[in-house]
């Protein structure tokens, strides 16, 4: 008995500590020290020496605005995405639209009625390696990784929604089906075609 208690009480202390590590990057995420890491453009053109380009790119489903809370931001412009880079950070703006997906396939995590972000954003940088977060905060959830970008390059980083698990009593086949409506539990990086 003495000894699941201390497994009990291992895995819970693994799990807060997870979670101040995800409340720390998404306070770091959130804050800017910096502001001289990169310049925000409205399309790529020319890149100069020595400096690359990285457009930021994401899509999601959320559930409709106000069906668990009535200050819940999901479903509304307030749901934002945190970019740091080295420091600076910017907030990336999600272009809304309601959607009704009808279910491609009995494991389709994004069939049914919500709200679709399309994130995006380019941004400027000299060549070199660089730390990111990325950060949602009405999902409580961050990233940290590193990147290389090459002088003159334009490269795409892809962020990936990893849905929750759908809840209650799962039938044959439908073991490790996610929904949106479980919400963002982690995101997927993606730098160039190859995860991070």
């Amino acid at each position: 008995m003495k000894r699941i208690f201390s497994v009990v009480l291992l895995a819970a202390a693994v799990m807060i500590t997870g979670c101040a590590t995800s409340g720390d990057l998404i306070r770091m995420a959130g804050t800017s020290s910096r502001d001289d890491v990169f310049r925000e453009l409205p399309d790529g053109g020319t890149i100069p020496p020595g400096y690359a380009d990285l457009r930021v790119v994401s899509s999601l489903k959320t559930h409709k605005p106000g069906i668990y809370a009535r200050r819940d931001p999901h479903g509304t412009p307030a749901y934002k995405l945190l970019l740091n880079i080295d420091g600076q950070m910017t907030q990336i703006q999600g272009a809304l639209k309601a959607e009704d997906i009808e279910p491609m396939g009995r494991r389709d995590p994004e069939a049914g009625e919500g709200i679709r972000y399309q994130f995006s954003k380019i941004v400027r940088l000299k060549a070199g390696t660089h730390k990111i977060v990325i950060a949602i905060p009405a999902d409580e959830i961050a990233v940290e990784r590193e990147i290389t970008l090459a002088a003159g390059s334009s490269s795409n980083l892809v962020l990936e929604p990893v849905y929750g698990a759908v809840t209650g009593k799962q039938r044959p086949g439908y073991y490790g089906v996610t929904s949106f409506q479980q919400g963002v539990k982690g995101l997927r990086v993606i730098l160039d075609g190859k995860p991070l």
